[in-house]
């Protein structure tokens, strides 16, 4: 298997992180990092002992969920919580930062950010990105390479495919098999 950079190693930190997120309507995750080390992260979910979306449903006023404190703010705040400046920081989330975590990134002084997948990116995030001097950075990031067995499964579905071939199936049920192989293994 190939080594990963530090900015794929970072991206899938924050994809293990939103696993953990509370939340219905997107999972996110988000690291700070300093000198290549991880020093705070987050996820998306409720406040601690509150009632998660998971359980209760969203609390959504204006579009947006109430119930839920942000990936990249809970990464931030756990800086706060436990004494860890992050000014000079990078910022690693699973999706771009909404305006409100934009916001809050300058002001915690973080120097680059870095994130995965676009997401209703504001146009005066971006903005203040630039005013300040903050790099913004796309790292696309396929959660496919994690997968330490994809390479035994991807062999082991194409045998199978191969023996529905033998086996008669009809040619439309192949390719739509065959389809979906190459979605999963991105062959």
């Amino acid at each position: 298997m190939e080594r990963i950079t530090w900015e794929q190693f970072f991206m899938a930190q924050c994809s293990l992180l939103a696993v953990r997120s509370t939340c219905t309507r997107l999972a996110v995750g988000a690291v700070v990092v300093r000198d290549n080390r991880i020093i705070a992260g987050g996820y998306n979910g409720s406040v601690s002992g509150g009632d998660h979306c998971i359980d209760k449903g969203c609390y959504v006023v204006d579009n947006h969920c109430i119930r839920t404190i942000h990936a990249e703010m809970n990464a931030l705040l756990q800086c706060g919580k436990y004494g860890t400046p992050a000014a000079g920081s990078s910022l690693y989330v699973t999706h771009f930062p909404c305006l409100q975590c934009s916001k809050a990134i300058i002001q915690a002084g973080i120097s680059k950010v870095y994130y995965g997948e676009d997401y209703r990116n504001n146009e005066y995030a971006i903005e203040l990105f630039k005013h300040v001097g903050i790099e913004v950075v796309q790292i696309p990031f396929d959660a496919r390479n994690l997968d330490f067995e994809k390479a035994s499964k991807e062999q082991l579905v194409y045998e199978m495919l191969q023996t529905m071939q033998l086996a008669d199936v009809s040619e439309d049920d192949l390719n739509r098999f065959s389809a979906r192989a190459q979605e999963l293994f991105g062959n």
